[in-house]
């Protein structure tokens, strides 16, 4: 589900460049000017964009512990004498 969101995300910023490039919108070209599928297209979009913004910070979080189980798992056992 990640990855799905991040191309759609993906889409979206590409659609918002075309749009101040060359004022040209990639969405409504293909579906229509405010038709109901290109308002589905852009609220899927934003859901999406939405869900990065939640989803980043939580996986980047699972990482770091992660990558800090690993170490303590491979850090040697010392004993003191």
């Amino acid at each position: 589900m990640y990855t799905t969101t991040l191309i759609l995300t993906a889409v979206g910023a590409l659609n918002w460049g075309l749009v101040a490039l060359f004022d040209f919108n990639l969405v409504a070209a293909l579906f229509g000017i405010d038709t109901v599928l290109t308002n589905i297209i852009y609220l899927v979009v934003a859901a999406s964009a939405i869900y990065l913004l939640v989803a980043y910070p939580m996986r980047l979080n699972q990482r770091t512990t992660d990558a800090t189980r690993r170490e303590q798992a491979n850090r040697p056992v010392t004993t003191h004498r």
